[in-house]
């Protein structure tokens, strides 16, 4: 089916209580194995594109790739910008048809990101596309022993019915403990935030920094209202530990590799597919 928005199918998760994945992609390989994930456990998903690749010269093509992709499937996909950087960066994603749209203000004063908000949701809901903000400011993991201990950048959960209602986003990402990339440190998520800022909206709430959580810190967030994970990290390493692999093998070859790294993306899509509870969604 073509490309749509996740919103219509983030609603129905956060109402059944399970979450559907967005998964970086960065080139053709890694995202057939996402597709073939998708086609094989029936569930919908989002695939993203990461905001400093928006203006390559061939991100026009890989969007038409991906939508070609997305067209072979009966199920719901998505097709998101990944931590927009900028308003001109969202327009471009629009114009280029991404049905979802993630713009990043959160390291600017509550007020600014409010207004840049606001105008790339007007923007993107002439389009039809839904727009996920993020409040707080989820740190990286490099830093999270310092972060981490100190809540620096955790979401405040005064701040969410205001933002929500001055800017009219579809989703909302948090920040309750969770961080970029690979973690120093044992990651500590704060449920009781996140219960507390679930009871004051009905919009679906975002975690980002999903790699390096436990099996049950995932399932402890996505009962208490985590709607959407995204993941990056984990096919990276994934990825790279089963290329290297294949690469020191006696019968290593370039199709090999590349094969290698089709098949790590599509291991992890399942995996977190089941996880989450989004395998056989795909209806929704």
């Amino acid at each position: 089916m073509p490309l749509i928005s996740i919103k219509e199918t983030l609603r129905h998760a956060r109402f059944e209580g399970w979450a559907v994945p967005l998964f970086d992609v960065f080139e053709m390989a890694g995202a057939e194995g996402i597709f073939a994930a998708i086609g094989e456990k029936k569930a919908p998903a989002i695939v993203a594109i990461y905001d400093a690749l928006i203006n390559l010269p061939h991100i026009p093509a890989y969007v038409a790739f991906i939508r070609a992709m997305a067209e072979q499937l009966s199920m719901p996909v998505s097709l998101m910008l990944d931590h927009g950087s900028s308003e001109e960066h969202c327009l471009r994603a629009l114009s280029l048809g991404f049905s979802d749209i993630m713009y990043d203000g959160s390291r600017l004063p509550l007020e600014q990101n409010i207004v840049i908000t606001k105008r790339i949701v007007n923007a993107a809901h002439k389009s039809g596309a839904g727009v996920e903000a993020e409040l707080g400011h989820v740190g990286e993991g490099s830093d999270y022993e310092r972060f981490g201990k100190e809540r620096i950048g955790f979401t405040d959960p005064k701040t969410v019915l205001y933002f929500l209602e001055e800017t009219g986003v579809d989703y909302l990402a948090i920040a309750i403990g969770s961080a970029h990339g690979i973690y120093k440190g044992d990651p500590h998520i704060d449920i009781e935030l996140l219960k507390e800022i679930r009871s004051k909206t009905n919009i679906p709430l975002v975690l980002h920094g999903g790699t390096g959580l436990s099996q049950e810190q995932y399932r402890s967030a996505v009962k208490n209202g985590i709607c959407k994970i995204n993941i990056a990290t984990d096919l990276i390493l994934s990825a790279t530990e089963r290329m290297v692999t294949m690469a020191r093998s006696d019968d290593a070859s370039y199709l090999s590799i590349v094969s290698a790294a089709r098949e790590a993306h599509k291991e992890r899509a399942l995996y977190y597919f089941d996880l989450f509870g989004a395998s056989g969604k795909g209806h929704v």
